[in-house]
């Protein structure tokens, strides 16, 4: 690590920053709709975004700053199990196919903003609207905080920030700085602040890797130098080379499927869909994300490069941003720095409108407001973003970093238990409302609980996402078996709940909103008011 503060990275990742704030900005009149003082328009962006827009949004969304710090330092501490990220992104494509659409369309008929809003629609149930709503806040919390993670990681090699100060406010005043910055332009702009940023950032991304893997390689002799020391230094460790042993295959396996079924769970996943202007915009963003599973396939290759290159960190979170200071000449290195920095930017203001829509729209309006004007659900939306930016950034403050790690390990095995109301929901009326909240509720359970066992060298409780599969014996995916559980549970419920007789609440939606586009007639513009047993 080089001594002091590197200036010339500094400056050129101050430039890229302050650009991206005009812009943030400035995007508050792109696309200004007659009145802005609505969900549709602050937190989706009006349903305006076109193919490309939408692309560049969803791929600032799901592949973040943690994303590129992450994965390749996953790869870098435990070798090819990292891997386990490329083929989940293979996975999700496919998957997404088959539901994004229908989601689009019922959502666009019935002017639902989140999936709760549809969850209730569907089932006519509050009850289990409120349990998707809470998880998908709960579950995007410790996300955002690791965008932040990502930000500090940056500013920490650039020897800005995070330091040895005793002063903590001079130590942590850049990431201050930067969360001041976002909070203010997504408080201004609403959606269209990421979608106008997700154009520098992933261009950013796409340079910034294109270079890396050709001009590092370069530098440290070939890629058959970069495997091979890869590989002794696994065989070293007992890690079994570049092939995951044995005994690790369950795990891997389980993860990745379990990653991709819960991707397009989360909540800011969804909120970035139903910015698309039509169903076909959907279904074309379905067939060219897989370009970003090449991109990230590229960059879990620089853990490989970073053992290479002799990187020595403490924390496995600055492998990456190291890697690009030593090997980089000062200026790319900002370009680089700029590239992870505005990767945290975007996603972390997706998701705090997701969460912040989540709320309004399912606990306050529901629950608290029902008569809540558009007006009112806007600002009360806005105000709900800002405190949970605030929430992410005490975390990242007082908590060690793997504790937010750690969260957001757990955050995905709740998020899974979403996935029977909505993707079964958006295909069948067959499963009953409280089948459905009860198999929840033991995913849930059984999931924390799972979780709350694992140990690590370094945590006692929450220390992975893995454990012992009941009945196989196996070492697999925590989410993957509690969600195991939770269909299981959902279906023996829905038997028993009709064969009683239960009453089972009213949907309010019809066959066609599902294959509804935008031109079709009969397309509503606000929520339609809650049935009278959707209080269940």
């Amino acid at each position: 690590m080089k001594d002091g503060v590197n200036g010339v990275a500094l400056g050129v990742f101050v430039f890229f920053f302050l650009a991206v704030t005009v812009l943030g900005f400035l995007a508050a009149r792109w696309r200004r709709a007659a009145d802005e003082h609505t969900l549709d328009e602050w937190g989706l962006g009006g349903r305006s975004f076109g193919t490309w827009v939408t692309w560049f949004l969803l791929g600032g969304d799901l592949y973040t700053a943690y994303t590129f710090v992450a994965v390749p330092a996953a790869i870098y501490a435990a070798g090819a199990a990292g891997f386990f990220a490329v083929p989940y992104t293979i996975l999700v494509y496919p998957l997404i196919f088959t539901f994004l659409p229908r989601l689009w369309s019922v959502s666009h008929r019935h002017g639902y903003v989140t999936t709760s809003d549809f969850v209730r629609g569907r089932f006519g149930s509050k009850g289990l609207s409120l349990a998707v709503a809470v998880t998908g806040i709960l579950a995007t919390m410790p996300y955002i905080a690791l965008q932040l993670v990502g930000i500090q990681a940056v500013l920490d090699v650039m020897g800005v920030g995070g330091g040895d100060s005793a002063n903590w406010f001079v130590k942590d005043l850049p990431l201050l700085i930067a969360f001041g910055v976002l909070a203010a332009y997504t408080y201004s702009s609403g959606l269209r602040a990421p979608a106008l940023i997700a154009f520098v950032k992933d261009a950013l991304i796409y340079i910034v890797i294109a270079v890396a893997v050709i001009y590092i390689p370069i530098k440290l002799g070939g890629f058959d130098e970069i495997f091979k020391a890869a590989s002794d230094k696994y065989t070293a460790a007992g890690a079994g080379g570049l092939v995951p042993a044995e005994a690790g295959q369950w795990t891997y396996a389980t993860l990745a499927l379990g990653s991709a079924l819960a991707l397009f769970m989360y909540p800011h996943s969804v909120t970035a869909t139903l910015s698309g202007r039509s169903r076909e915009v959907i279904r074309r963003n379905t067939t060219i994300l897989p370009l970003y599973s090449l991109m990230l396939g590229l960059l879990a290759l620089l853990g490989f490069m970073a053992i290479a290159a002799g990187v020595k960190v403490t924390n496995g979170q600055l492998a990456i941003p190291q890697l690009f200071e030593n090997m980089f000449p000062d200026w790319f290195a900002g370009v680089a720095f700029a590239a992870i920095g505005i990767g945290a930017l975007v996603p972390a203001a997706i998701m705090s409108i997701a969460a912040a829509n989540l709320f309004t729209r399912n606990i306050y309006k529901d629950f608290i407001n029902p008569a809540a004007t558009p007006r009112q659900e806007t600002r009360v939306s806005k105000l709900v973003s800002l405190l949970v930016k605030v929430g992410a950034l005490v975390f990242v403050l007082t908590m060690d970093k793997t504790v937010a790690i750690n969260f957001q390990l757990l955050g995905g095995i709740w998020i899974l238990q979403t996935f029977p109301s909505l993707v079964g929901g958006l295909f069948t009326r067959w499963f009953h409302r409280w089948a459905l909240l009860g198999g929840w509720a033991v995913g849930m359970l059984y999931g924390t609980i799972a979780a709350y066992g694992v140990a690590s060298p370094t945590q006692k409780h929450f220390g992975g996402s893995s454990k012992e599969i009941p009945g196989i014996g196996e070492i697999g995916y925590i989410g993957l078996t509690a969600f195991v559980l939770n269909v299981a549970v959902a279906v023996v419920l829905t038997f028993a709940l009709r064969a009683l007789k239960a009453p089972e609440g009213v949907d309010e939606t019809s066959p066609g909103d599902y294959t509804a586009d935008a031109g079709d007639a009969g397309v509503e513009t606000e929520l339609p008011p809650a049935t009278a047993d959707a209080s269940h």
